[in-house]
């Protein structure tokens, strides 16, 4: 085992095994220290939402419940990730499907606009994204999210969604099959998708 890798994972245990045993410096630590990379996580499989600070607080209530499991196979962030993930998992699961179809949503910015109005077009794609991406299966929607959104590898996102590579690579061309069916009616959403295919490349 490389020596850095050895000493983060030494890091790792005796932080979540003083977390663990109720020391409120050590839980205060482990959060400030995961917190970024878990809200990221969640903010790309769920998208910008009001719901994300309760998943993210869900997402915390489980990992501490879990830090007696934690054996260090993975980095701690790692951990992290994948009972977020989890987390997210179960919000997507017990969501209404929506009642608005994208084909019906409106296309308020101009695909030519320079400058500010260039951030509002990336808003409003990422936003006929996610609309489409609420109308897939969730585990599909995970794995597309992942690896098209956030840029992770097969491999990383089988580790965070504790699945096999073929399985998540059956996930990701299931969802994208699905987003370009919608995408066929909404040029927003289809030029956007382009550039998500144009940058795995």
């Amino acid at each position: 085992m490389d020596l850095a890798v050895k000493t983060t994972r030494e890091a790792d245990l005796a932080l979540v095994r003083r977390a663990s045993t109720g020391d409120r410096a050590a839980q205060r630590e482990l959060f400030h220290a995961t917190r970024l990379g878990v809200h990221h996580t969640l903010f790309r499989v769920l998208g910008s939402n009001r719901e994300i600070e309760d998943v993210l607080q869900d997402s915390f209530i489980e990992i501490f419940r879990a830090l007696p499991s934690f054996r260090g196979d993975s980095s701690l962030a790692t951990w992290c990730k994948t009972i977020a993930t989890r987390t997210a998992y179960l919000t997507i699961s017990r969501r209404k499907p929506p009642t608005t179809d994208l084909a019906l949503v409106e296309h308020l910015v101009d695909l030519d606009a320079p400058g500010a109005d260039r951030v509002a077009h990336a808003r409003e794609a990422a936003r006929h994204l996610y609309a489409a991406l609420d109308r897939i299966e969730p585990k599909q929607r995970i794995a597309f999210a992942l690896f098209a959104i956030d840029g992770l590898t097969i491999d990383e996102v089988a580790e965070l969604t504790e699945s096999s590579r073929v399985a998540v690579k059956t996930r990701i061309w299931r969802a994208r099959r699905d987003v370009r069916q919608r995408a066929a009616k909404d040029p927003v959403l289809r030029d956007y998708l382009a550039e998500l295919e144009g940058e795995r490349r």
